[in-house]
Order: C-alpha cells, then structure tokens, then sequence
C-alpha cells in the first residue's frame, strides 16, 4: 500500500510538472500581446474557458470533496492563477466591446461557481457524493473543451497540412493525459481517468495526423505569426488532472 502511494505521489508530480509545461505554453502570446500593446486578432475564449476548469478541479481536489488529491490541488491551483494573469493581459490591452465580454464571463463564472460550491457543501454531506457531483461536472467541462482541438484535427485533414498543429504541443498533450491516467489507476478514480483516457486519445491522433500530413505542408513565410496564434487558440484541454 505504501509503495503504491509512492508511485502514485511520484506519478502526480511528474503530472505537475508536464502540466506546468502545458500552462507555460501561452506565454510567447502574452509576451507579443504586451509589446504590441494590442490583442491583435489573438482571442481570450480559450483562457477564459480554463479559468472555470481550473477552478472546478481544484475544489474537485480539495480534502473535504475528494480526499488524498492535493497533487490535483497543486496544478490547478497554479494553472488558475497562470490563467488568471493571461486573462488580466488581455483584458488590459483589448478594446471596450472584448472587455465588457470578459467582464461578463468572467462574472458569469464566478457565480456559477459559487452555486456550485453552495449546492455541493450545504446538500451533499459525505465526500462521496461531493466528488461523484463534481467529477461528473468535470468530465463534462473538459469534453467540452476538447472541441477545439477536433477543430484542428479537422483542419488538418481537410488542408493536408500540420501547419496550425505544433507537435510538442501535441507531444506535451498526449504525455499529459498518459501520466494523469496512470495516476487514477494506481488510486482508482474514474473522475480523472475518463477525461484524460479521452486526452491521451485526442494527443495521439494528433501525433497520427502529425506523422501523417507533415510532409504535404506547405510551410508559410509567416510561420512564426501562425505558430504564435497556434499555441493561443488551440491551448486548451489538455486533459488537466
């Protein structure tokens, strides 16, 4: 019992630290957004959408709704205040009408997610129900969130081009959502393994598409300006514990 909690404490950092990686991945866009002076055609929807899955994991991972998973705390702790500063940066240099849609979503979350925690800690009482609520509520937050890496997927195919794809991107994705289900399944929890079974799933499709399409791309002269807008409008995802 205790090696096996071991291996899954040292299983969950290395989750943190791949993670972490994933986290990091926007910053070239916020550092560009900060020396434009301009969000630029750059959108906030990917980082706001994340803002309310980091906070969903973390309560998820908190002792008093599923116990023993601070690991899960950790990251999403961290990932939410990363995606909380690159939310700040735009909202500093985007223009009125994407402020006032910020604002607006990001008021939206906080009160859905205060009902949440009310609804979960007033009328459920024991850490089982806690976690099945917000577990099933997690899993379904990160397939919705899968959609925007089925659109490149799409894309992809359609153009026979990994031009809007960057593969350690995709990489990073798949080692991601491996680590996370290794680390449910040394604990059994369905909660983390649904969602990141689903991950591993999407980043290795992505390396089959990769490895597939990679000689007919036709590699632009603006490919430095295309690979910044890659890592904004596809981060997403990426199976989070």
């Amino acid at each position: 019992m205790a090696d096996a909690h071991a291996a899954r404490t040292i299983v969950g950092i290395i989750g943190n630290l791949i993670s972490f990686g994933l986290f990091c991945a926007p910053i070239p866009t916020m550092i560009k957004i900060w020396k434009m002076r301009s969000v630029s055609e750059f959108k906030a929807d990917p980082y706001v959408a994340t803002v309310l899955n980091c906070m969903m994991w973390t309560f998820y991972g908190l002792p008093f709704v599923h116990p023993d998973s601070l690991l899960v705390v950790t990251i999403n702790g961290t990932g939410l205040f990363m995606e909380l500063v690159y939310v700040t940066i735009f909202f500093i240099f985007a223009t009125s009408p994407i402020r006032r849609k910020i604002t607006i979503s990001m008021v939206v979350e906080v009160v859905f997610m205060a009902v949440v925690i009310f609804c979960t800690l007033y009328f459920l009482h024991t850490t089982k129900q806690r976690s099945m609520l917000i577990g099933i509520m997690c899993i379904v937050f990160n397939v919705i969130m899968y959609a925007s890496p089925l659109t490149v997927m799409k894309l992809v195919i359609k153009t026979k081009s990994v031009k809007y794809m960057p593969f350690f991107l995709s990489l990073a994705s798949f080692m991601n959502g491996v680590v996370w289900v290794i680390y449910a399944c040394l604990k059994f929890d369905p909660y983390i393994l649904i969602p990141n079974g689903l991950g591993s799933l999407s980043g290795l499709v992505q390396l089959i598409l990769y490895a597939t399409y990679y000689k007919t791309t036709n590699w632009s002269e603006n490919e430095d300006d295309n690979k910044e807008k890659r890592f904004s409008n596809a981060e997403i995802e990426f199976a989070r514990a």
